[in-house]
């Protein structure tokens, strides 16, 4: 077997082969890299034989005062995780990586150890005795998923410790939520609406909220309903300049990358979100909604109407993005159970790792913990 080696390649040669190899996350394509001016991203390839095999979305993130980086590909790798010799591809790329500056690499293999169907996520919420998705028997595991953490602590790497035991913490959840679409009709994903969804989505309907796609210029409304939330549910809100940012920068290659959609009545926007198409997935982003209208379940008429659109265009997955494992806080809750009673399915990734690079590796990222802390 020969080996590989990893180096910068060009921007366009990167999006070349994200056009034949479509996909992987929206977090690891190159226009990403635009959304996020905090990061210096660099696009990287390994190479078998002089032939470009995979490639990577690189984000530095520089240690103020030095010259030294955190490496950051969330979402990725996309390279052959089900190789029993991990080492081959990821000792090449640590090697680019230290050459650039990096003291840390983190990285988020894209797979799912477990899922829970609806209908076992309904069952324990129901449950008092149940106070976290590991506490339910999971309807599948990937073994596969299993023996990659095996093998990244044997080679080093060190699972990233989240913030508290929501899901919710540095870097990319570790719990999510996805809708399989791939051979499954309207009326099938329309059946597995959970009773309560149904009963929604027919208020919303009888109402006459309409839902349509949004344009640049209805970011500003899609910003105040956005903000609205973050206050409501207590996280801090992006400003708008930068969803204007992920506007044009993942549209600029592709313009329809990303969409906009809103839910309106009376000629009122009640509810909006974002959807980023990547391959044969697609990625619910930024749900945003006020106190007005609630009644006539906006949101559930916005999320039927963005289903159906993914499934039209051919998607295969519909990935709701994060939910939280704990089971017993309400207000989380009922987000998990709007997302499931859409007919998702509760996942556990295997979670982001990191491996300190140099003798100096630990101590810099504490140091980066410390200041990104503070800030």
């Amino acid at each position: 077997m020969t080996s590989l080696f990893v180096r910068e390649i060009p921007r366009a040669e990167h999006l070349a082969r994200l056009r034949r190899y479509p996909d992987a996350s929206h977090l690891q394509i190159p226009e990403w890299g635009d959304v996020k001016p905090d990061w210096l991203p660099e696009s990287v390839g390994w190479f078998e034989d002089g032939e470009l095999v995979a490639t990577a979305l690189v984000l530095y993130r520089q240690l103020p005062g030095t010259r030294r980086f955190l490496a950051y590909l969330p979402d990725g790798p996309a390279i052959d995780w089900r190789t029993p010799r991990l080492e081959r591809w990821l000792d090449p790329l640590v090697a680019h990586l230290k050459k650039i500056g990096a003291f840390s690499v983190r990285i988020g293999p894209p797979l799912v150890v477990r899922h829970w169907d609806a209908a076992t996520v309904a069952e324990g919420i129901a449950d008092p005795d149940v106070r976290h998705l590991r506490e339910l028997p999971p309807d599948g595991i990937d073994g596969y998923a299993l023996d990659v953490a095996e093998r990244l602590g044997r080679l080093g790497w060190r699972r990233c410790e989240e913030d508290d035991g929501s899901g919710f913490g540095v870097g990319q959840p570790r719990y999510g939520c996805e809708i399989p679409l791939a051979g499954r009709s309207v009326d099938e994903l329309r059946g597995a609406l959970a009773p309560h969804w149904e009963q929604s989505l027919r208020t919303a309907e009888a109402a006459g909220v309409r839902v349509s796609w949004g344009s640049a210029a209805d970011l500003p409304e899609f910003h105040r309903l956005y903000t609205a939330t973050a206050a409501r549910d207590g996280f801090k809100a992006r400003p708008l300049d930068y969803f204007r940012r992920m506007w044009a920068a993942l549209n600029a290659e592709d313009d329809d990358r990303l969409r906009l959609y809103v839910a309106e009545y009376d000629g009122e926007v009640l509810s909006a979100a974002l959807m980023i198409g990547v391959g044969s997935r697609v990625w619910h982003s930024y749900a945003a909604s006020g106190r007005r209208g609630r009644e006539l379940r906006p949101s559930s008429a916005l999320l039927w109407r963005m289903l159906g659109d993914a499934r039209a265009a051919g998607a295969k997955t519909y990935d709701l993005r994060s939910i939280t494992p704990a089971l017993t806080e309400d207000r989380l809750r009922g987000r998990l159970l709007f997302k499931t009673g859409a007919g998702g399915r509760a996942v556990e990734h295997l979670g982001e790792w990191e491996l300190p690079v140099g003798s100096q590796g630990r101590v810099l990222q504490r140091a980066l913990g410390v200041y990104l802390g503070r800030r």
